[in-house]
């Protein structure tokens, strides 16, 4: 049984992962309502993914014989001053992710809850990625900040984004 400080923290990162997924989908819209179809899919696939993260969260709770919580989210944020803005956010967001969930990985540890420490293992391993692809992104946005086409272009030409292989080790998310 994981430790109920772990547990009301996982819901709470659990409420995190969901308004994440709101504020990809929100930049998304922004990105199809400006024409740029590369980002707005990039930032539409990234939006299921922090949803799909919460259910896998949900399904580790669920299947230890626990409820978790579904908490509401707050509005994201839909305007913009430019199209290198919302990717700006989304690297700040996944910084503060990672932080978050670093923190859960600190509490099952403080708490000898080695079985959760290892199930958030895999979510630590995702947000390099996630960084990862979020800085690229930014750099790139920036270079490219008087023509917006050429990242459209750059998402092309690096295979960004699309259909991303099945990760095997990645939690069963609830309802999957």
């Amino acid at each position: 049984m994981p430790a109920e400080r772990f547990i009301a923290a996982l819901n709470d990162q659990i409420g995190r992962e969901f308004a994440a997924s709101q504020q990809y989908l929100a930049a998304a819209v922004y990105y199809e309502d400006e024409t740029l179809p590369r980002l707005a899919q990039l930032f539409y696939d990234q939006a299921v993914e922090e949803r799909g993260h919460a259910l896998m969260m949900a399904k580790y709770l669920l299947d230890l014989g626990i409820r978790p919580r579904v908490p509401g989210v707050g509005e994201p944020r839909g305007d913009f001053a430019d199209f290198v803005e919302p990717i700006a956010i989304a690297l700040e967001q996944e910084q503060k992710v990672t932080d978050q969930i670093s923190e859960l990985a600190a509490i099952a540890r403080e708490e000898r809850d080695f079985v959760s420490d290892q199930f958030v293992q895999w979510f630590l391993k995702e947000q390099v990625e996630e960084i990862d692809l979020m800085s690229t992104l930014l750099t790139t946005a920036e270079r490219a900040r008087e023509r917006p086409l050429d990242i459209e272009e750059f998402i092309v030409r690096e295979g960004i984004g699309g259909d991303q292989e099945s990760d095997s080790s990645a939690p069963v998310p609830a309802g999957g």
